[in-house]
């Protein structure tokens, strides 16, 4: 099946390149075939009429190849380089549904396939795959409603929830742990690393309630509280409400400047937070089991060059980082930081490809089980963005010290990612 899913993004791609071509010399109304922000056009029309009433339906498709060819713990094993996610997506606006001013209900469903290389070929802890899922079918991981109180000052949400991100401050993605260039596997980084802070055991999506403040434009508060020991698969009441009730919370806060520059403002956000995780975990050294960890993180983006003046235009060159400090006698990674940026637009007449470099380096702890003191990931990526609705991206990612185990070599795992939006 992998493999039948991934000759027909490669035959999607050729067919939009050389409908593109025939599209440019040609004359007709409506967007043609590589125009399209989806490739059913909004489902025939028929998702605008959807969106005027309310509902707004998509389906989107990632298909990744990723292959060890140096090092790590294989170059020849075959099982994981197939991996590949689904996602169907529902948002409800319950003020032109049902007239109920500031409610909004969000479902995703979610299917996937293959674990990725890191077990049989890379060994990384960092994870070079973050979108490798497992074998599922479909599990609905989220089911939330929110709130939108005093025009937009105060939001809350309640239900399944992904604690790893879903709010903005001025157009900024904000809580938690979140960034603008390094935070979505689909269309960014494949790394884990990249994509969030490995210091933060962020339980699975289960029930949970989060809330975001904003009190002035440029400034914000958030909290989330959500059941530690989720499972997505589930409904999440069997672990909320049955047996033990340990709890996950997190607690950030930022600001989102614009600095000035020669043509426009540059849009930024520096997020600090801190967790609680409440489950008693297990000593490294033994002795009694440590509850009530605690840690802190950092993630910061700034886009620091834009090549218009037009706020809508993100052509330019953003930068980002990440720190994470964790307590090292129960997580095995015990401090984290990442670096890195992306420019949009670096080739003249590819105004939406995306260049992408970070680099993440995670300390290991020798008493979990380690044998050097840490691993370090570097990623290459660029996003070719062949329609609207098609995104191509070629990644290179070099991994020291996979595993941190002594006699495994550096790995350099080599993917190609196809992302459709149907």
């Amino acid at each position: 099946m992998m493999k039948r899913t991934w000759v027909l993004c490669l035959v999607a791609a050729a067919m939009c390149t050389w409908a593109g071509a025939a599209e440019d010399a040609a004359d007709g109304p409506g967007p043609g075939l590589c125009r399209r922000q989806t490739l059913t056009d909004s489902w025939f029309g028929l998702g605008e009429q959807l969106e005027a009433r309310g509902v707004c339906l998509s389906l989107s498709l990632t298909q990744v190849y990723q292959v060890n060819v140096r090092g790590g713990l294989a170059t020849h094993r075959h099982a994981g380089r197939w991996p590949g996610s689904y996602d169907l997506e529902a948002e409800l606006d319950l003020e032109k549904l049902i007239g109920l001013p500031g409610g909004s209900m969000f479902v995703l469903a979610e299917g996937s396939w293959s674990e990725g290389p890191d077990a049989l070929s890379v060994g990384s802890v960092l994870g070079t795959n973050d979108d490798a899922g497992g074998d599922r079918s479909i599990d609905v991981t989220e089911l939330w409603y929110q709130q939108v109180l005093f025009g937009g000052l105060l939001q809350v949400r309640l239900g399944k929830i992904d604690l790893t991100g879903g709010f903005e401050c001025r157009g900024c993605p904000v809580a938690f742990d979140a960034n603008a260039f390094a935070n979505d596997e689909t269309a960014q980084f494949l790394s884990s690393a990249l994509v969030n802070n490995p210091t933060i055991p962020f339980p699975d999506n289960g029930l949970g309630i989060a809330a975001y403040l904003e009190p002035l434009p440029w400034f914000y508060v958030a909290a989330g509280v959500a059941d530690a020991q989720a499972d997505a698969r589930e409904t999440g009441l069997r672990t909320a409400f049955h047996g033990e009730d340990h709890f996950f919370a997190i607690f950030e806060t930022g600001v989102t400047p614009h600095l000035p520059s020669r043509t426009c403002h540059l849009a930024g956000a520096y997020r600090v937070g801190l967790w609680y995780d409440g489950q008693p975990k297990e000593r490294f050294a033994g002795g009694s089991p440590r509850r009530d960890d605690v840690g802190f993180y950092v993630s910061l983006d700034q886009a620091v060059l834009k090549e218009n003046a037009d706020a809508d235009d993100a052509q330019g060159l953003g930068l980002f980082a990440r720190y994470g400090y964790a307590h090292d006698d129960v997580n095995e990674i015990d401090c984290f930081w990442s670096v890195g940026g992306q420019y949009r637009g670096l080739l003249a007449g590819r105004d939406d490809d995306v260049l992408g470099l970070g680099f993440a380096r995670g300390g290991l702890v020798r008493e979990a089980g380690f044998d050097k003191s840490g691993e370090s990931i570097l990623e290459v990526y660029y996003s070719a963005r062949l329609a609207g609705w098609l995104n191509v991206t070629p990644s290179v990612q070099y991994v020291w010290s996979p595993g941190g185990a002594d006699g495994v070599a550096n790995a350099c795992a080599l993917g190609i990612r196809v992302q459709m939006a149907f």
